[in-house]
Order: C-alpha cells, then structure tokens, then sequence
C-alpha cells in the first residue's frame, strides 16, 4: 500500500495553518512587512484556492506524483519565501503562520518527497513538481502586484 494518507495530513496541516495566519493577523503583517496589497477577502479566496489543490492533489495521490507533490511543494516554498526568510529579513519580526510553516509544513513537505523517492518517483517527476509549487505560490504574488494596473481595470 503507498502511503496516499501524508497528501492529506498536508491538507489538515493547511488548514492549520490558515487557522494561525488568521488568529495572528497576516494580513496586516504582509502589508506591512512584504508591501503586499491583501485584504480579507482575497485571504480567504487566495486559501480556499490552495485548500482545492490541496484536496485534489490528496485525491490523485501517488497515481499521478508529479501533481500531487505540487502541493507539498507549494507548502515548502510557503513556509520559506512567506515566513522563514521574512522573519529573518524583519530582524525577527514575528511572521503569522512561522509556527506551523516550521513544525507542520517542511517536515509534512520534506517528507512527502522521501516518501516519493522511496518510493522510486522520477527526479524529473520530483522537480516539476517543485517548479509547479514555486508557481503555485508566485501566483497569488502576481496577482496582488498587477491588480491595480490600469491594464486590468475595467
């Protein structure tokens, strides 16, 4: 039996993890720290979008690993680009969401892909699905830094 379960303790982990940016203000905090233009409602968007890669990537499981370790990834890539380096580069300024990024998401993440390479998982498999959960991540970025350009006003 593949260990399918470890996609969906990541999906809890998530959750958790939402559950601890909200209770200790993120939103504020990326304003302030990342310059980033959040408010509430693309918060809750913005989640709810990761929540459903995340079920469907549990869904596939390791039928498709390329797919489903996107998720884990775009979680390694969250917890280091959106609160482990902040944290540091704010001279330890507290990040919402740090405790669950270090203690759920990269052993959760990090080990997601020992279980694929015990599992015999392509290395291209492996950074694809990297590369996708860089972008998974990037996106929103992406988003909150054009929506007010006038190009994408109506």
């Amino acid at each position: 039996m593949k260990p399918d379960y470890i996609f969906w303790v990541a999906v809890a982990a998530y959750a958790f993890h939402i559950l601890e940016e909200y209770s200790y203000d993120w939103k504020t905090w990326s304003q302030k720290i990342m310059k980033l233009d959040v408010d509430w409602n693309t918060f809750y968007v913005m989640n709810i979008a990761i929540l459903l890669l995340g079920f469907s990537c549990a869904e596939v499981g390791w039928a498709h690993p390329t797919f489903s370790l996107v998720f884990p990834a775009a979680m390694l890539v969250n917890a280091m680009i959106f609160h482990i380096i902040p944290y540091v580069r704010s001279k330890r300024q507290f990040s919402p969401g740090m405790f669950t990024a270090i203690f759920l998401f990269l052993p959760i993440g990090l080990g997601s892909y020992n279980v694929a390479m015990d599992l015999g998982v392509h290395t291209k498999a492996l950074v694809i699905s990297g590369v996708c959960g860089a972008l998974v991540m990037a996106f929103p970025v992406f988003l909150l830094k054009t929506k007010n350009l006038d190009f994408f006003k109506p």
